[in-house]
């Protein structure tokens, strides 16, 4: 197994010490673990993009990885109050339909690749919950940083929908 993989493991290793610590009324140190979680999210494919190793693992692994680690930590913070349970369900559901749409594609022999609107949610994704983690509850930062990250999440899905209306016509038997 390559760097790339091992770094996108140890991020799903991540998630439940991240949590274990939130639920210990620890934040700063679930922030820190949070942080170099996300941390391998870049790392990962900086490094399989660099040295030419993307593999089919690291394709499929490193999506679902960040999708695990960013909802299970809303869905924290969520239930503590710290997130409204409207943008948990946005960034839930758009993930569920972009995953969708690519099962279509692959289906149709067509890869849907992630875009720079993607990146850009899950950056703040990542930015949200690390200052819900760390700011106090009701902040102001935290509230423009959901809308703008709920904002974000539905933009980047409708572009990834709109780039793969092919997709959409009628297989012909």
């Amino acid at each position: 197994m390559n760097l790339p993989n091992k770094l996108t493991l140890l991020r799903v290793i991540l998630i439940p010490v991240c949590l274990l610590l939130w639920a210990l009324g620890q934040p700063v140190l679930a922030a820190v673990v949070f942080a170099l979680a996300a941390a391998t999210d870049f790392l990962d494919g900086y490094i399989a993009r660099k040295n030419n190793i993307i593999t089919t693992f690291g394709k499929f692994a490193d999506p679902v990885a960040d999708k695990i680690l960013v909802l299970t930590a809303m869905i924290f913070l969520c239930a503590d109050g710290v997130l409204p349970a409207w943008a948990v369900c946005i960034v839930a559901a758009r993930e569920l339909m972009v995953d969708g749409l690519r099962l279509v594609a692959v289906g149709k022999g067509n890869v849907i690749a992630a875009g720079w609107l993607g990146k850009i949610k899950t950056n703040l994704q990542f930015a949200c919950i690390l200052c819900g983690m760390l700011l106090p509850q009701g902040h102001g930062v935290v509230a423009v940083l959901t809308v703008l990250m709920a904002a974000m999440t539905v933009w980047s899905g409708v572009n990834y929908f709109l780039g793969a209306k092919n997709v959409f016509q009628e297989d012909k038997l």
